[in-house]
């Protein structure tokens, strides 16, 4: 019995040190100060291991055709190439000043899976910096972008710098499900709704520049010009300036299935 009430007290203390530490403000979150090696060693292995048990299951296809290569290198080009670099090419400016900062995807070309690389360009990884990219392009396409990295590692500089490439015809994911509420807060998180209203149970920011949005489903109007219905709350969704000119909220380039599901959460708040 003393032990137990010892390694609980133990514990309690350990809590009560933790949130005095936190609360002081002595630790600092500066991206100029790096993490100390223990804490990067632990993260990097936490992250490894943790996309190793989720690529498991993906099923790789043929990644040797040529046209996908090609429409990989256009990919990278315009989504990858400012963090991650190219042989002989620096990342963007913003990307040097990142904690952890971007790795070469030469390398990781040459020591991770493809499945791997799949599902990390595809998910993102938190806390890094590194985008989740399934709302914003297609499957297809990521594969051309998995399929175009081994042969980046195998290029000069010189042959990147002459390296021709073609934009990829658009690819849209097909889509015949029923609208999902839980698939919708993810993408409600993903557009960054979160940034300008209280959004009952999205965790973020919830920095109140617009109006919040609990209870949402119970309003009669949208925007004040839109009656509250599901398909009002997709078409204001994808294009609110649409029918508020001059409303303050963007358009997000929220796709019709995005909007679905989030338009499926929404009527969940009421």
């Amino acid at each position: 019995m003393k032990v137990l009430v010892t390694l609980a007290a133990a514990g309690v203390l350990g809590v009560a040190g933790a949130a005095a530490f936190v609360w002081s403000g002595l630790y600092d979150i500066s991206a100029t100060d790096q993490h100390l090696a223990p804490t990067y060693r632990l993260l990097d292995i936490a992250m490894r291991r943790s996309v190793g048990q989720r690529a498991e299951e993906i099923e790789v296809p043929d990644l040797a055709d040529p046209a996908k290569v090609q429409a990989g290198a256009f990919l990278y080009r315009q989504h990858c190439l400012q963090c991650h670099g190219a042989p002989g090419v620096a990342p963007a400016p913003f990307a040097l000043g990142m904690t952890p900062v971007p790795v070469p995807l030469v390398h990781t070309a040459r020591t991770w899976t493809p499945a791997q690389i799949f599902w990390v360009v595809k998910e993102g990884i938190k806390m890094t910096g590194m985008p989740a990219w399934k709302y914003r392009l297609s499957d297809a396409h990521i594969w051309s972008i998995v399929a175009f990295l081994p042969a980046m590692a195998q290029l000069t500089p010189e042959q990147y710098a002459k390296l021709r490439t073609v934009a990829p015809p658009q690819s849209i994911d097909s889509y015949d499900g029923e609208p999902s509420a839980a698939r919708g807060a993810q993408a409600i998180h993903q557009y960054a709704c979160v940034t300008c209203h209280q959004i009952p149970g999205i965790v973020g920011a919830n920095a109140p520049v617009g109006p919040p949005l609990a209870g949402i489903a119970s309003r009669g109007m949208l925007g004040g010009v839109l009656p509250n219905s599901p398909g009002n709350m997709v078409r204001w969704l994808r294009a609110p300036q649409a029918f508020a000119p001059l409303t303050a909220m963007p358009d997000l380039g929220v796709t019709e299935r995005d909007a679905r599901d989030i338009a499926a959460y929404l009527a969940t708040l009421r």
